[in-house]
């Protein structure tokens, strides 16, 4: 019997929490990827778009901004899809390129202040009600969910690589 979410016992109250957690887990990514579909379809932002701005804003927050070809890295694409895709935010005004204050060969992606303010405006009111569930919670309780989250994250993300990595590579095109 598989040991993941639904297929899970449920007479014994640790795999029951367990099964509970998981289903959680996955009715939250769900309404989250609506939330972020019905930003994305307000503002013309294709999946691929949305998902280039996450990890913009991502970057910015931990303080180290992301490049272009770590963009790629992460969303899975080559340099031109990424420097198309950055070319329609830019002009979308939702980020900005800069150049680095150190290395002026390399480039820098941000968010834009129209971009911010468009985000700010739509997650506003989302990041209200999150500050108001956290609140709930004490500073240890929080410090487990959040150790918790961020385990889910990583294992996530390398279940995600293993299974970029198992893909076949797409048949190239022949040189003309």
């Amino acid at each position: 019997m598989a040991s993941h979410g639904m297929y899970r016992r449920r007479d014994d109250p640790r795999q029951k929490m367990i099964a509970d957690i998981a289903n959680d887990l996955r009715r939250y990514s769900v309404d989250a990827q609506h939330i972020g579909h019905a930003f994305a379809n307000l503002h013309g932002l294709n999946p691929t778009d949305l998902h280039a701005l996450i990890a913009v804003m991502d970057a910015e927050l931990t303080g180290d901004p992301i490049t272009p070809g770590r963009l790629g890295e992460q969303l899975n694409l080559s340099s031109g899809s990424v420097t198309a895709l950055i070319d329609r935010l830019e002009r979308a005004g939702h980020i900005r390129r800069d150049r680095d204050t150190v290395d002026r060969r390399k480039v820098l992606l941000h968010y834009a202040d129209q971009g911010a303010a468009l985000a700010m405006s739509f997650f506003g009111p989302l990041g209200r009600r999150t500050d108001e569930v956290m609140a709930r919670f004490s500073d240890e309780e929080l410090a487990v969910v959040h150790r918790f989250l961020a385990t889910m994250v990583a294992s996530m993300r390398e279940h995600r690589d293993s299974v970029r990595a198992a893909r076949p590579e797409p048949p190239r095109r022949p040189a003309s």
